[in-house]
């Protein structure tokens, strides 16, 4: 019977720290979410100030260079070393992604979850969507 006991504590008690180890690895998990651009101008608006937010454009520095969105810095999706260039940021920062029409933000939303950034934003339909809303942009 003792054995038995003991068998179900230990039983108990990895069971209990398996849940423990899953539980953590979940609160660590990267929060990607795709965004209206309307959504994205009011995560904007709040985050004005903030300097852990960050606007990132992921077209060409000839597309960014005609207009982007305000505050918006350029990192080349094309560019060899686009992935480099994002795991050596900040990733406890808040990023919001777009490009023309939503397809390299998409393909860089996707690396920065495997980079184990925690929160990101891409903008659906991209900088083309932003501007059929009526949104600004600057040049």
């Amino acid at each position: 019977m003792g054995m038995k006991n003991f068998m179900v504590l230990v039983l108990s008690v990895s069971l209990v720290v398996g849940v423990t180890v899953i539980t953590s690895c979940i609160g660590t998990k990267t929060t990607t979410k795709d965004i209206t651009p309307q959504e994205a101008f009011t995560l904007i608006q709040k985050n004005q100030n903030n300097p852990d937010f960050v606007i990132i454009d992921v077209r060409t520095p000839e597309e960014f260079g005609g207009e982007h969105i305000e505050q918006a810095i350029n990192i080349n999706f094309y560019s060899e070393t686009f992935r480099d260039t994002l795991n050596a940021l900040d990733k406890n920062k808040t990023y919001l992604i777009y490009c023309q029409v939503g397809g390299r933000s998409s393909s860089a939303l996707d690396i920065m979850a495997e980079l184990n950034f925690k929160k990101v934003y891409n903008i659906l339909g991209g900088i083309n969507q932003w501007k059929a809303e009526g949104l600004s942009t600057v040049e």
